[in-house]
């Protein structure tokens, strides 16, 4: 098992992985399918030395990601990061968000953060044990926020200070 530095074609299993979340309406707002070019952008505003994109993988198969994203996109917040953490759904429930989560907080003073938030569908009960579990704390809600299939769901900010 190996956590690396994504490259540019891993972006196809990247998006598998994310694009496998939508169905469940618990770990992204997204409602249809995106593509490789639609994130192409996105994967290039990460860099390994600011805001790595991190694929973790098992037996050379890519089984999970986590993302460092700015948070808010203005210079008073460079030391806060969003993260994202991704995992295939056949290798959930394995502990591997929990390794993933574990080594962005190590990583995150080499990276310069002081603070690491996280955006949580409060009914993403899995996510919310993982990050409670690494002592973040609930910092916020958007009381129904989201619409999807007809149900209104509600966003959870969620943080840690380093």
């Amino acid at each position: 098992m190996s956590l690396r530095h994504a490259k540019e074609h891993d972006l196809t299993r990247i998006v598998e992985i994310y694009n496998s979340s939508i169905v469940s309406r618990r770990s992204t707002a997204d409602t249809e399918a995106v593509t490789v070019e639609s994130r192409l952008q996105w994967f290039h505003k990460h860099h390994p030395e600011y805001r790595p994109l991190l694929v973790y993988e098992q037996e050379n198969e890519i089984v999970g990601w986590i993302s460092f994203e700015d948070f808010y996109g203005r210079p008073a917040y460079q030391h806060t990061a969003e993260l994202s953490i991704y995992i295939a759904p056949e290798n959930q429930g394995k502990q591997l968000g929990n390794r993933l989560l574990r080594a962005a907080e190590e990583m995150a003073p080499k990276l310069g953060l002081h603070t690491l938030v996280g955006y949580v569908f409060a009914h993403n009960t899995p996510s919310m044990r993982l990050l409670q579990a690494h002592a973040f704390q609930e910092w916020g809600r958007l009381p129904d926020v989201a619409k999807m299939d007809g149900n209104n769901y509600s966003l959870c900010i969620m943080g840690k200070r380093l």
